[in-house]
């Protein structure tokens, strides 16, 4: 029976879904279709079973009305409709104590190891966190809790306590079905109570949810699916564009920040210097105008300083002694505050002589100094999170689907599991499958690295985002959404990326102690000075200092300037830049210094096969002929029946005919036979060109040249063999051959001691017979793509460092999981930015340039730390006053200081420099 229902009370899609479940839930319905605008519900149910009455009850009892019109008009902020979101308003089940959860953060405002280490000391300090490590260039902190004791909002908050931002992914969804504010409502508290958001926005009018949430803990397909649980409809918006990039805004946001910070002091800087120097130099600086002496305006420009670039370094001061951690913030903000106020205070109090002196220009010099890194280094901090954007860039955005017999196009986050799947030729795979019906050439190289498609037919496997190239497939859908190739390639990169870094910059390490040492003797130098060592050596007398805090005060005060971090500070990255400038004139391209310091202690390399030893694109190799043909006849006859293939092996053929100037002549009736070859009619001659089983299914006979395809097949080539009208008459080999440099390469590599290891997704036959041309004996042949990084992290366990030079997509996992990364010019912008070295020349020789790049930098960058903590080993003890006792009047102003200090950066930049005389090829 069907019967037509009147139901009063529905305003929105909630609504709709509702009162479907409730009459479909009824034993005997058997169909049900609600429609909003004509406030009705068409119901099929067997009488026997059930009666309109019945149904009307069900609707009654959901809160709806049969037959009269009792829905008051919705007031803003009241529902306009019963609301009950099932499974969602009850009480969240609370976590077991003693369970493990994981999550991470991206973290923004870390300058150096003591940056990351604050970060990572405040978490582990947290009740309930397990573990913490804080990774530096990639900005992440991952960690291990108990849900039961913490949440991640504490940990965000413990973060941001100390001077640290964590910055949050966010997504715009377009919602659609929402008639009321009840309904905005509805949505935020379904998006709200996923795990992983923080923050959920609703707008009924432009029918948009605005998501904060960390991408570690949940998806946009999870929030996609919660709303649509509740009878709604949710899709990413159209243009996605729309969806913000927040780590890239923060990243250009700080590289505005300190790029202004910048500017004003260096323009600042100039007049205070040129001012603050006249008294000392009169002769020289004679042309400066007075009032840039003037005690008055120095004072206003340098607060200016202090005030805008400078303040940044203060209040990181501030928030980290109130949480009572110390980073370089500190050394700068003393440094720079210590001049700035005894500059004050001679300026407008009469201190007595030695004290009329003003070191404006040395606080602005220093705050100068410091954010000129801070900017480069804005400018330069790693680029890693771009290789998972262009990973999910890859990814088809929408699939072909057969429903009832007809082609159904629908977002890819839509497709189910056991969906049967249509792809035409020239279209994107959507998701990993198998062929159900149809055969094709799929061009996989975008996962595998490998150039050559493979044949697909019934029963294959096929894999999302790959190109099919030739004819149309339909497939069951086995993998979807997180489960596809690319999704775990796309984990697997996140993964690597999260991973702390096995070794640490030798400056960060020893600055992490060499802040507070510094503070320590200061104030020993000022206690000394001021119980002791005042009357002791008679100061009063011999410097006439009538005070000993003044005399104490102005110890520590160079003390602390003297040890500026500015040699410190300058002595890894001046070297560093000068080394990857010359990397970069040399074609080497250098993510920063941790790679130069890793690269310099690899034991071990490991090759990717195509594309990175090899050229990756088949060649013809070899022609083979029977007796009464040239080569030049059947290379041609291949190359004519290959003409209108699209093959990557047909193409090889053609080209070889081509460059040889041969009669590549038009075929009739021409057809490509999946997996086997091609079939074709020329001058009226039935040509076959392919395998030995296109060969068998034709009755021909091969014996005269199996021999040969034997030894050719053994070399690793793909060999084909030719006939005409039955007969053989030869056979073309191609294969994908090695570069001109690979062997020059592996060879110099093993003069060095450093083992090389070729890994491909190739069949054992085939690596061999590539490795043993090059001399290379280890192999790691048949590796699935997300095997790739797992090979990697077994040799690391063998105690290895290791270098994993690639081209490809499928490497990105394994270029990243290495302790360096080298990725080849030509490969894709994947595997480049997943790298952290590219060599742009494709020129595998230079993988030897970068080795040699390392240990000369390397070399420098320890040279200038020797150079900067001498310096400070020196100058400390100096500005202490140690030579007073001997030396009568002997007392390093801070004036002197800021000159030494000026000095220690000068030299440390000019050992650096002198790098750019070497060669490293």
């Amino acid at each position: 029976m069907k019967a037509d229902i009147k139901v009063y009370g529905m305003t929105c899609m909630h609504c709709h879904k509702r009162v479907t479940d409730t009459i479909s839930a009824l034993e005997g319905v058997s169909s049900v279709e609600v429609s909003l605008e004509d406030e009705k519900a068409s119901v099929e149910f067997d009488a026997d079973i059930v009666s309109i009455e019945d149904i009307k009850r069900s609707v009654t009892d959901a809160g709806y009305e049969v037959g009269e019109d009792i829905c008051p008009v919705p007031d803003e902020g009241n529902a306009a409709c019963p609301i009950v979101i099932d499974g969602l308003m009850q009480e969240e089940a609370k976590p077991e104590p003693g369970s493990v959860a994981e999550i991470a953060f991206k973290v923004s405002g870390m300058h150096c190891s003591a940056c990351s280490q604050n970060v990572e000391r405040t978490l582990k300090k947290q009740e309930g966190v397990i573990s913490a490590s804080v990774n530096l260039p990639t900005e992440r902190a991952a960690v291990s809790y108990d849900p039961a004791l913490i949440k991640p909002e504490d940990m965000e908050k413990a973060i941001d306590a100390i001077g640290y931002h964590v910055v949050k992914d966010r997504v715009v969804l377009e919602v659609g079905g929402m008639k009321c504010a009840a309904c905005s409502q509805n949505v935020e508290k379904v998006l709200n109570r996923i795990n992983g958001v923080s923050s959920a926005n609703v707008n009924i009018t432009t029918g948009r949810a605005q998501v904060e949430y960390n991408s570690s803990q949940t998806s946009v397909d999870e929030m996609r699916k919660a709303i649509e649980g509740i009878g709604y409809s949710a899709s990413l918006p159209a243009d996605r564009q729309e969806t913000e990039d927040r780590e890239r805004k923060e990243r250009e946001q700080e590289i505005r920040q300190q790029r202004n910070n910048l500017l004003i002091s260096v323009a600042l800087l100039i007049p205070i210097m040129l001012g603050n120097m006249k008294g000392m130099f009169p002769g020289v600086l004679g042309f400066t105008p007075d009032i840039f002496s003037d005690r008055n305006v120095l004072f206003l420009l340098t607060t200016i300083v202090m005030l805008f670039p400078g303040r940044q370094f203060f209040v990181g001061t501030y928030r980290g002694l109130k949480h009572g951690v110390t980073d370089m913030n500190l050394l700068i903000a003393t440094g720079t505050g210590a001049a700035y106020v005894i500059s004050i205070a001679a300026s407008y109090l009469d201190l007595g002589p030695g004290y009329e002196h003003l070191y404006y220009d040395t606080a602005v010099m220093l705050i100068t100094f410091i954010t000129l890194g801070r900017y480069l280094e804005a400018r330069a901090k790693g680029r890693t999170s771009e290789s998972i954007k262009k990973l999910i860039g890859l990814q088809a955005k929408t699939a072909r689907i057969i429903v009832g017999g007809e082609e159904k196009e629908i977002p890819v986050e839509d497709v189910q599991v056991d969906d049967i799947v249509f792809v035409r030729p020239g279209e994107k795979v959507p998701v990993d499958g198998v062929v159900i019906e149809g055969s094709s050439a799929m061009d996989e190289s975008m996962i595998t690295g490998e150039s050559i498609p493979v044949e697909k037919n019934v029963d294959d496997m096929v894999i999302g985002s790959t190109l099919n190239k030739s004819g149309a497939l339909k497939f069951r859908a086995t993998n979807v959404g997180v489960d596809t190739a690319l999704a775990r390639i796309i984990e697997l990169v996140e993964n690597a990326q999260n991973s702390k870094a096995p070794i640490q910059r030798i400056a960060d390490v020893v600055a992490g102690h060499f802040i507070l040492v510094v503070h320590v003797l200061a104030l020993a130098a000022f206690f000394f000075w001021y119980f002791i060592g005042y009357e002791r050596f008679d100061v009063g007398i011999n410097s006439g200092i009538a005070s000993p805090f003044l005399f104490s005060l102005l110890i520590s005060i160079t003390v602390l300037v003297i040890s500026c971090p500015c040699a410190v500070g300058l002595a890894t990255p001046a070297a560093i830049m000068v080394g990857t400038g010359k990397g970069a004139e040399n074609g080497i391209l250098i993510k920063g210094g941790e790679a130069l310091e890793r690269t310099l202690k690899i034991d071990t390399i490991v090759f990717d096969k195509t594309g990175t030893l090899t050229k990756g694109k088949p060649e013809l190799t070899d022609i083979m002929i029977t007796s009464g043909h040239s080569e030049d006849e059947v290379l041609a006859i291949a190359a004519s029946a290959e003409k209108g293939s699209e093959h990557p092996l047909g193409e090889a053929i053609v080209k070889a005919a081509e460059e040889k100037e041969l009669d590549i002549k038009s075929v009739e009736h021409f057809n490509s036979i999946a997996g086997h070859g091609v079939e074709a009619t020329l001058d009226d001659n039935r040509i076959l060109l392919g395998t030995r089983k296109l060969m068998e299914d034709n009755d021909v006979d091969i014996s005269s040249i199996n021999a040969d395809m034997e030894r050719l097949e053994y070399e690793g080539k793909t060999a084909m063999i030719v006939t005409m009208n039955g007969q053989t008459i030869g056979l073309v080999a191609v294969a994908d051959t090695l570069k001109e440099n690979s062997k020059e390469a592996v060879e110099k590599l093993h003069n060095m001691d450093i083992e090389v290891v070729m890994i491909t997704g190739d069949n054992r036959r085939t690596a061999d017979a590539i490795a043993s041309q090059l001399g290379i004996k280890r192999v790691l042949s048949q590796v699935l793509p997300g095997d790739k990084a797992s090979e990697i992290k077994k040799l690391q366990e063998e105690g290895r460092i290791v270098a994993m030079v690639g081209d490809g997509i499928n490497d990105a996992p394994a270029l990243t999981q290495s302790d360096i990364g080298i990725a080849m010019g030509a490969g894709t912008d994947v595997a480049m930015e997943s790298a952290q070295i590219v060599l742009i020349k494709n020129d595998l020789r230079d993988v030897l340039a970068s080795i040699r790049l390392s240990r000369m930098t390397m070399n420098k960058i320890k040279q200038n730390l020797f150079w900067a903590f001498g310096y400070n080993s020196l100058g400390i003890p100096l500005a202490a006053g140690i030579l007073y006792p001997f030396i009568t009047k002997i007392v390093i102003s801070p004036e002197l200081a800021a000159a030494f200090m000026a000095m220690s950066s000068i030299s440390v930049t000019t050992n650096s420099l002198l790098m750019k005389r070497s060669r490293i090829k």
